[in-house]
């Protein structure tokens, strides 16, 4: 499936909108980190990666911009624990 992903910096968000249905990651920023604090799939696009992109795509502006990524978010949580070169790569 092919879908575009926007940052909406002024909303803190990453989202896309499947067939309609919008998907969202949501973070903040506070002391040098970027903290995803939602991350939300409508229930009829669960399953396809859509969360994982969302999240990848969020921690990539993070490290872009020199921020430690952080999670709040149970879905980020485990996507961090799955992909531990983001914090590796993360500045000191």
């Amino acid at each position: 499936m092919d879908y575009e992903i926007t940052h909406q910096p002024e909303e803190c968000l990453f989202k896309t909108v499947i067939d309609g249905r919008t998907a969202f990651a949501q973070y903040r920023i506070i002391d040098g980190s970027l903290d995803i604090i939602h991350t939300i799939v409508p229930k009829p696009l669960e399953g396809q990666g859509i969360a994982g992109a969302l999240v990848k795509a969020t921690y990539d502006y993070a490290l872009a911009k020199g921020y430690l990524p952080k999670a709040s978010c149970s879905y980020a949580v485990a996507w961090l624990k799955r992909h531990p070169e983001y914090i590796e790569k993360a500045p000191n």
